[in-house]
């Protein structure tokens, strides 16, 4: 069974779900999932969690991205990018250092709404279903982390930016609130993802290198295996029987302290990963507790029943 992440360099004009669906045909996996959906117009890197790696979603979710959006000062959208219906315009356009200056104060810790045509929840319902109906409601901000923007190119109305950012950043939502704060109004008309995590585009494989694939041998190489997967977790290494403990939910003793309390860590026998586990504490001191188990880590056999023979 194929297991890993396969980092995809999605074209424009496909759903992120349809990357999945063209991957999941062609490789005959039966478990398949995006790392963080990319819309149609949009481009760059999506990481594909293949096989055991699915259970891997819910750390990699939570790395930061990085991307290079081009936005059109002067209008703005309902939808907040080129998809959608102009709203408003101007005729003023500021200069290239009221640009700057307005662009820098967005850097750091901020205060975001996510956009209306969003798949953000508001009473038990998408917020997008909602926007279809006609309905205006607005979504309770959220505290979101921009580490990092940068202004590559002024070409007015046209500005591109560089910019990283915290897992639930709308990129969208940036255009529209850079655009109110220069008081011309703005809206996304291209958006690349450069990065997930420690995972870069360049590193990418495209979707018709993927159709060309005979045999599932071919794509092992551009596979990242399930151990290199979370490189930012510290790796512990257990004998055989420690991981099949594990696999059956007990917790191995942590003797060391050189690992936090919480902290999360990759646990590998012979270089395969075997589980997920964090810091905790216990009466006996601290443990290692699983937090996922993967493929390799078989239970405990019981030991065989004494024959009387």
């Amino acid at each position: 069974m194929i297991s890993g992440l396969l980092l995809i360099d999605k074209p424009a004009g496909l759903t992120s779900f349809e990357v999945v669906r063209r991957v999941r045909r062609v490789l005959r996996v039966k478990k398949a999932g995006h790392l963080g959906t990319l819309d149609p117009f949009a481009t760059g890197l999506l990481p594909l969690a293949l096989g055991e790696a699915t259970k891997l979603a819910q750390f990699l979710l939570d790395e930061s991205k990085e991307y290079l959006a081009t936005l059109k000062l002067g209008e703005e959208t309902d939808t907040h990018d080129l998809t959608g219906r102009v709203t408003q315009t101007w005729d003023y356009l500021p200069s290239a250092a009221e640009i700057r200056r307005a662009a820098a104060r967005f850097e750091g810790e901020i205060e975001q709404v996510p956009p209306l045509f969003s798949a953000v929840h508001h009473q038990g319902e998408r917020l997008y279903k909602l926007a279809r109906r006609g309905e205006q409601v607005e979504a309770a901000p959220r505290t979101v982390t921009i580490h990092r923007l940068e202004i590559q190119k002024i070409a007015l109305p046209l500005v591109i930016l560089r910019l990283e950012c915290s897992k639930g950043t709308y990129v969208r939502a940036l255009a529209r609130d850079l655009g109110r704060a220069l008081g011309c109004g703005a809206h996304l008309t291209g958006l690349t993802r450069l990065a997930v995590g420690p995972f870069r585009l360049e590193e990418a494989v495209t979707l018709e290198d993927i159709g060309k694939i005979k045999d599932n041998e071919a794509i092992l190489p551009r596979l990242i295996p399930l151990a290199q997967c979370l490189p930012r977790f510290p790796a512990v290494p257990v004998d055989g029987r420690q991981a099949r403990r594990l696999a059956q939910g007990q917790a191995l003793p942590w003797p060391g302290n050189s690992l936090a309390e919480g902290e999360k860590v990759r646990i590998l026998t012979d270089g395969e990963l075997v589980a997920v586990a964090a810091v905790r504490p216990a009466k006996t001191g601290r443990v290692l507790a699983p937090l996922r188990v993967f493929g390799g880590c078989a239970p405990v056999s019981p030991k065989p029943e004494a024959r009387g023979y």
